[in-house]
């Protein structure tokens, strides 16, 4: 079973992403609405793989994605963004991100990247 985080701060991609992943008998889902749910959850749950939105409220998903991976090496993590910010992505990947999703993506390569991403590999 693959624990997956899904953190965003809109809850229609909070929920929609949920109920993608939710129907995947290899995924438990669990979601975050900023980065210091994130930060609070991980340290509960340590979750797997987490998806992370590059601009959330309180804290972003870089300063989140630096932070989780000083703590926790071992939990993968996915950037999603809306566009293609050069600044935000480099600076997620510098920090330790595994790679980035743009939110347009279907459901089937969202899947294929979690897979991936768990499995050691990057994006």
């Amino acid at each position: 079973m693959i624990k997956i985080l899904i953190a965003d701060d809109q809850e229609l991609i909070r929920d929609s992403l949920r109920i993608v992943l939710a129907g995947n008998p290899d995924f438990s889902v669990d979601t975050a609405a900023n980065g210091i749910e994130v930060i609070r959850a991980v340290r509960k749950d340590k979750p797997d793989v987490i998806l992370m939105d590059v601009r959330m409220p309180e804290m972003d998903g870089v300063q989140c994605t630096q932070i989780i991976k000083e703590n926790y090496p071992e939990i993968k993590i996915i950037i999603l963004t809306t566009f293609d910010d050069d600044e935000y992505i480099f600076s997620a990947l510098k920090h330790g991100a595994s790679g980035y999703l743009l939110k347009g993506i279907s459901a089937d390569s969202l899947i294929e990247a979690i897979h991936k991403v768990y499995h050691g590999n990057a994006m």
